[in-house]
């Protein structure tokens, strides 16, 4: 899917354009229902051509990117209505570029012939990423329609787990043998109707197409046509295997500035490549993944989706936090005595839950994107691990002063201002170690890291800070 996050103001427009007709459509309708007459067929035939030659036009001309943002900001009933006004040589398209969740509504929308054909317009490897979401009827009637090249293709891309390279690959690519000349491959590339998308390079093979190198398409048009391929091209390659994870591959892309790179099996013979727009769609969605479980909720969710929908999707970690909040409650409760000798206690004890449940939240962030990276490993995990505690201790007594000297000056209490301090710096310490430890044991678990941990550490600071204020609070002042 292309990347959407920064819509082009004339996308804004078109979507309000989108918007208006359907509005109008909708009233216009509604009043020709209310006029009953013995015409009323034909004028609501014109009434639909009125509006809707228009927003087909409007649709047609839009990057099938941009047609997937339109129906994701329209409500159901009207997603439903310019969907049918699409092409139906573009339903495939557009379907790989909207989320999930919308694409549920499009495809229970559409009959079994519609699924087939839309996806019959697709390159297999496209085919493989929308095939979990059509049904078993639908695949086995793409499956029959395709050549065997290509049913042996669509096999094996749907063969590897989602989060693998073998995931992101795609068969499109230009292979070419080492033990020919430039002028060959010249007109092997003349003799072709077009490129596919994205060859920065041609994938060199022998003669049992195993993989030996490759070569850039700048370097091939400035090369001599009698040079020898074998002399041209460049045998130390990027190369990836199917069975990699594909966070291996977004990190291989970004650390060498790769627009493409091929896959090659355990034999070392190549199979297919990984592009760079592949990639980009790899990783928006699985940031989009880590803000949706940082945040608690299951899975994407269509924002005009069903009320009951949407509650099954978010009620889980919300029956956390309820818990988590009770648990919160007793913990005040049994120091109500002391907080009844000293009210202050009352006012001051949100500060260092909030403090501390912010630089927890910190920690978190900060160990995911390092797990995200690969850049802690056994080895270097304790060392992070004081490096963490270290921070916090000296943030807790940095800020825990200002606030100590802030309750003195409130308060008149110096006593009350030590112990503020201190709480300030046990609970920070407090957030770091869970920050850390969160993100580690999800991952021990093999759970995602970011999977509700600002819940887990918010239920957290917010217990533990009331606890060992009240606490210190009891013990030095009441």
């Amino acid at each position: 899917m292309a990347e959407r996050q920064d819509i082009h103001p004339s996308v804004q427009e078109s979507l309000e354009r989108v918007t208006d007709l359907l509005h109008k459509h909708e009233l216009v309708e509604n009043l020709v229902h209310r006029r009953q007459g013995p015409r009323q067929e034909l004028v609501e035939n014109l009434v639909h051509k009125l509006h809707f030659v228009e927003l087909q036009k409007l649709l047609d001309a839009l990057h099938p990117a941009d047609v997937a943002y339109l129906l994701e900001s329209l409500p159901l009933e009207q997603r439903l209505v310019a969907w049918d006004l699409v092409k139906a040589e573009r339903e495939g398209e557009i379907l790989l570029e909207v989320s999930d969740a919308v694409r549920e509504t499009l495809i229970a929308q559409m009959d079994e012939k519609e699924l087939v054909a839309a996806a019959e317009q697709l390159d297999t490897d496209e085919i493989a990423d929308l095939a979990p979401d059509l049904p078993r009827e639908v695949i086995q009637d793409v499956f029959r329609s395709l050549s065997p090249e290509e049913r042996e293709q669509l096999r094996s891309a749907m063969s590897y787990p989602e989060e693998t390279v073998g995931a992101l690959m795609d068969f499109d690519m230009i292979s070419i043998r080492d033990d020919v000349t430039v002028e060959v491959v010249l007109r092997y590339l003349r003799r072709l109707d077009e490129m596919p998308d994205h060859t920065d390079q041609l994938f060199v093979v022998d003669r049992t197409g195993k993989l030996k190198g490759l070569l850039a398409v700048n370097r091939l048009v400035v090369t001599d046509p009698e040079t020898p391929l074998a002399t041209v091209m460049q045998p130390e390659v990027v190369k990836l295997h199917p069975h990699e994870k594909a966070q291996d591959a977004a990190k291989a892309f970004e650390r060498y500035d790769l627009v493409s790179a091929p896959v090659a099996d355990e034999d070392g013979k190549l199979i297919g490549r990984v592009t760079v727009d592949t990639v980009m769609d790899y990783i928006r969605e699985e940031t989009d993944s880590e803000m949706l479980s940082a945040g608690g909720l299951r899975e994407e969710e269509d924002i005009f989706a069903s009320v009951w929908k949407s509650v099954k999707n978010r009620w889980t970690w919300l029956a956390v936090n309820l818990v988590t909040a009770f648990i919160a409650s007793r913990v005040i409760g049994l120091f109500e005595g002391s907080i009844a000798q000293l009210v202050a206690l009352a006012a001051l004890m949100p500060i260092v839950a909030g403090i501390s449940g912010n630089s927890g939240n910190q920690t978190i962030t900060m160990i995911v994107r390092a797990l995200a990276l690969g850049q802690i490993t056994a080895a270097n995990a304790r060392k992070l691990f004081a490096k963490e505690i270290s921070v916090s201790a000296l943030n807790g007594l940095l800020w825990g002063g200002v606030v100590g000297l802030f309750a003195f000056l409130i308060y008149h209490n110096w006593q009350l201002g030590v112990v503020m301090t201190g709480a300030m710096v046990l609970s920070l310490v407090l957030a770091a170690v869970m920050g850390v430890a969160i993100p580690l044991t999800m991952q021990k678990l093999g759970r995602d890291p970011a999977l509700g941990a600002s819940v887990m550490i918010t239920a957290i600071t917010d217990s533990g800070g009331f606890f060992i204020f009240l606490g210190l609070a009891t013990v030095f002042l009441v």
